[in-house]
């Protein structure tokens, strides 16, 4: 596992929790608007400057008492056999934990709830479910899969979409919704036309908004809190 990034603060990834988030190296997707290609592509992840655990932890070490959670977030951490030891390590020293994955592995997920590792977790739901192995090559099953364990895990978590203009249209998160009805917490993100894995992406032009607002509206009755990031 390598460290290839560290925000040292942040107020608004971890809800309700002053945290810092550290990203890991490497992911099994390529969504082709996905503005972290430093952490995904093996080609960047190799220019990637890296952090050494020791130095995280000793960085933890520093702020124990100032900070309460690490957001462990990718690239995708769940493709890592040891995420858990290295999430006991970050829990013995007192501090909550934020997972942000894209929920390919069910199995790791129930694995890290069972353990009682994890206080929050973020999916991010790339596309409807029936678009899955048709973008991205991806098991839709094993999202549905993860779905459905968070939503009857009892830990807080929610659902968010990165709404890209040529991939979304309002019916696919329509779609979305549908797929995640019930849901405690689904948020829309708006498009970074910045560093993408298809550089083509780059090009676009994020969509309004008031485009997002006609979405959300469409779909709020869907969950409990739906918003727009």
């Amino acid at each position: 596992m390598e460290i290839g990034g560290l925000q040292k603060t942040t107020l608004i990834d971890f809800p309700g929790r002053l945290a810092a988030t550290v990203f890991l190296c490497g992911c099994n997707f390529r969504c082709p608007w996905c503005y972290s290609r430093e952490l995904v592509l093996p080609e960047e992840i190799k220019k990637q400057p890296k952090i050494s655990q020791k130095s995280f932890f000793n960085f933890l070490k520093d702020k124990k008492g100032l900070l309460e959670g690490i957001v462990v977030c990718g690239g995708e951490p769940t493709i890592h056999p040891d995420l858990p030891d290295f999430i006991k390590k970050i829990k013995k020293m007192g501090f909550s934990v934020k997972l942000d994955t894209n929920g390919s592995s069910p199995q790791m997920l129930a694995k890290l709830i069972k353990e009682k590792l994890i206080d929050y977790v973020a999916i991010d739901i790339k596309l409807p479910k029936e678009k899955y192995k048709e973008v991205l090559d991806a098991n839709p099953e094993n999202i549905e899969k993860s779905i459905q364990i968070l939503k009857n895990s009892g830990i807080n978590y929610e659902f968010r979409t990165t709404v890209v203009p040529t991939v979304h249209a309002k019916e696919d998160l329509i779609q979305i919704a549908k797929w995640l009805n019930g849901s405690k917490r689904y948020y829309l993100q708006d498009f970074r036309p910045e560093k993408t894995i298809d550089p083509e992406f780059e090009k676009i032009k994020p969509y309004s908004e008031e485009y997002l607002l006609e979405i959300k509206k469409a779909i709020s009755s869907f969950f409990e809190t739906c918003q727009i990031r």
